[in-house]
């Protein structure tokens, strides 16, 4: 059996130290799967429980150079990393702003004059590595203790070049102050000053990084913080306040106007208004009474009334949001696989290239070479970013998972984000999903006269009594319609299903059978003087069911499900946006022929069983359609897991839910142009990271190298370098913070 466990990873940094890390883990016998994700700084592992356990997966991540830390101290430890990155800089942005103004006055002769009159040149070659030394040793120890690690295990990433390009800088201005002699003129150069800015530069665009990721999570947070900390119950008639964590299932609970609710349960007494915006993403409060279900975190508006809690803790729809959008920002898509992939052998491939850089140059370069090769080889290490290609896609990813938790949207995985952006047709379920899913029961007639059997209320009583045993929107119609005539339903034995088409039961010695016309036809019974009545309700829209009594035609009932009132306009928008629609139903052709010309689609598929849905969708692929479908019943749950995308309306059943790989917290199919709407500007986004983290790489490391200053005189300083480096991982998580700010359709 396979389970699953997230640890969170301290001391990743770059795309290098996650190859690093999934390698480690995919190496441990047993392992089905490891994601790394930089961005979150977590390893999400599925694992055989019987080969493998969690205590092996720490063993291995520590192995590699990193800690292990507890999934539910990250808040904590990322405030004390920021803690510590902001001490480190403060320290290092102080002394190298000291050093760089040593260094740099002494452009001015007389300036000069009046430092060399005070104190020798070697002496102040002394206070520049009095000064470098803390900021290199102290604040860049970070960078030293990780990259040497790295080093050991023969895999670099980004702490090594950090470390070997900001050392390089450092002793050889050591030598040059302790044996100046050993050099030859033009090549005694200090570059204190480069080591110093270099880790100073480093450590600023790191902290801003470490700022900016941090806003990454703010959905989830929030979303936690919708939690109330304290719940007041009622126990022997007396109201008293109580932690959450002492909260019982079956507790009443009292909620006042502006409090939170702490836990999902059913209203008891008392009416309200709800809102619940930041779990639908729908902003008009939703009117409670006794009876109606209620979601922890959400916010009384209105009256007070008390409500039975039935879930707590981490089983309410809240806690279970959260797991969702933590599990989608821990899931790889393929795009960011890849980059990894490229990421992992980057690092190795740049300090080659440095070191061939340094030989071209120390035999290209004549009386200058060492110096130009000691510069351009320092540069090569340092204008290199791997950062921005580990970051490029989780970021995207995390931000546009909590921007759609905001709307009510939960996407299950990465995967399912970039698979929605490039679908090109979208197939709905017709019942509960583009209808009201509210069937009434409008036509109970006769079979061979057509006229109605309103009257006869034994026959409603009977059908009424075996539809009871079914959970199928058109059995409740039936059922409702008994119920309000106040009829009094006898007791069935042998209920059996035949999905998708019919049941039987037996009643007071009775075999009753409802179903459609091809159930009847299956069953042997004679349904051929009903055929034209049945045609003739299909055609208005209507939902044909037939009945018999031991084995004898009795009925021909049609059933109104009127379509929902959001539904035209998404359709038309999801069309004006390049996508075909189609209709996938088990009602009958002319039934669902008339649905689907009021709105419009012309790809319809019906009297489909379940498995008939997820044949169809398959067929599709075939074709090379990429197919999102759209459904909330059971038997959509094989149509859903078989498509590229399946999307579950939240209101639907769990089964339905699951089978999801996108869920609509409100049960509105508005929300899906909204969720292929952030999936495109999603995908857009990880792909401009991508663009801008390889292109970055592509166009400055030959500039570092040297390679355009025989013909411009282009020639970068090692201290451009690494502020360039800082800047291409800062702006790779600004641009997908951007994200936060998309407006979605259909959003007020």
């Amino acid at each position: 059996m396979t389970v699953q466990t997230v640890f969170r990873v301290e001391g990743m940094t770059c795309a290098g130290c996650v190859a690093r890390v999934e390698s480690a883990i995919s190496e441990i016998p047993g392992v089905e799967d490891a994601a790394v994700n930089l961005a979150t700084g977590s390893a999400s592992i599925k694992y055989y429980e019987d080969q493998a356990t969690e205590a092996g997966f720490r063993k291995a991540i520590e192995a590699a150079g990193y800690c292990v830390g507890e999934p539910d101290d990250a808040n904590a430890s990322h405030k004390n990393e920021n803690s510590g990155l902001r001490r480190d800089v403060i320290i290092a942005v102080l002394l190298s702003a000291v050093l760089l103004a040593i260094s740099k006055v002494q452009m001015f002769p007389p300036v000069a004059a009046a430092m060399f009159g005070l104190l020798s040149k070697p002496v102040w070659g002394f206070f520049e590595l009095a000064l470098a030394t803390p900021v290199v040793f102290y604040t860049g120890w970070r960078f030293i203790r990780s990259g040497l690690i790295e080093l050991r295990h023969l895999n670099p990433g980004m702490n090594s070049l950090v470390m070997i390009g900001a050392g390089a800088a450092y002793f050889y201005s050591v030598v040059v102050l302790f044996w100046p002699r050993i050099f030859t003129q033009g090549t005694d150069q200090s570059y204190f000053v480069a080591a110093g800015i270099i880790v100073t530069l480093i450590l600023v665009g790191r902290y801003l990084e470490a700022l900016a990721r941090g806003q990454t999570s703010r959905a989830i947070s929030a979303l936690v913080d919708l939690e109330p900390q304290t719940a007041r119950v009622v126990k022997n008639s007396t109201e008293a306040e109580i932690f959450l964590e002492e909260l019982c299932i079956g507790d009443t609970l009292v909620v006042r106007p502006g409090e939170r609710l702490a836990a999902d349960g059913i209203v008891l007494t008392g009416t309200s208004q709800i809102d619940e915006a930041m779990i639908t993403g729908e902003w008009v409060p939703v009117d409670k009474s006794a009876g109606a279900k209620v979601i922890a975190g959400t916010i009384n508006k209105a009256g007070a009334f008390t409500y039975r809690a039935t879930s707590i803790g981490e089983d309410t729809v809240l806690r279970q949001i959260v797991q969702l959008v933590e599990q989608a920002q821990n899931d790889k898509p393929p795009i960011q696989r890849l980059s990894d992939k490229i990421a992992s052998i980057f690092v190795p491939a740049v300090m080659l290239l440095s070191v061939i850089t340094f030989a071209i140059w120390m035999i290209i370069g004549a009386e200058s070479g060492f110096a130009f090769a000691f510069v351009t080889a320092v540069s090569v290490l340092l204008i290199a970013c791997p950062c921005a290609m580990g970051l490029a896609t989780p970021t995207a990813i995390m931000v546009g998972t909590g921007r759609g938790a905001e709307n009510g949207i939960l996407i299950r995985n990465g995967s399912a984000l970039e698979s929605l952006a490039q679908i090109d047709t979208v197939i709905f379920d017709k019942t509960g999903t583009l209808t009201q899913g509210m069937p009434k029961l409008s036509d109970i007639l006769d079979p061979v006269s057509g006229e109605s059997l309103n009257k006869d209320d034994n026959v409603l009583e009977l059908i009424a009594a075996a539809e009871a045993q079914s959970e199928h929107p058109v059995s409740r119609a039936i059922v409702e319609a008994a119920i309000k005539k106040d009829l009094v339903l006898p007791a069935a034995s042998e209920f059996s299903v035949s999905p998708g088409l019919g049941i039987e039961a037996l009643i007071e010695g009775k075999h009753i059978q409802v179903g459609s016309a091809q159930f009847m036809a299956q069953e042997k019974i004679e349904i051929g003087l009903a055929l034209g009545l049945a045609a003739s309700l299909a055609k208005k829209g209507k939902i044909v069911v037939m009945a018999a009594i031991d084995s004898k035609l009795v009925a021909v009932l049609g059933i109104t499900d009127s379509v929902k009132p959001e539904v035209p306009q998404t359709l038309s928008e999801i069309e004006t946006i390049g996508l075909q629609v189609g209709l996938i139903t088990g009602d009958g052709k002319l039934t669902a022929d008339f649905v689907a010309s009021e709105l419009g689609i012309s790809q319809i598929t019906s009297e489909t069983l379940p498995d008939d849905k997820a044949s169809e969708i398959i067929r599709l692929q075939k074709e090379g359609r990429k197919i999102a479908f759209v459904g909330d019943g059971i038997n959509d749950a094989p149509a859903l897991a078989v498509a590229d995308v399946g999307i579950a309306l939240g209101t639907g059943t769990d089964i339905a839910v699951q089978a999801g790989d996108v869920v609509l917290m409100a049960g509105d199919v508005r929300g899906v142009l909204k969720a292929i709407a952030l999936a495109r500007s999603v995908l857009r986004t990880i792909q401009f990271n991508l663009f801008w983290a390889y292109g970055y790489n592509i166009v400055l490391i030959p500039v570092a190298a040297g390679m355009f200053f025989p013909l411009f005189g282009w020639l970068l300083n090692p201290i451009l370098a690494a502020a360039a480096m800082s800047l291409s991982s800062l702006f790779v998580v600004i641009n997908s913070l951007r994200l936060r700010r998309l407006q979605l359709p259909f959003s007020l």
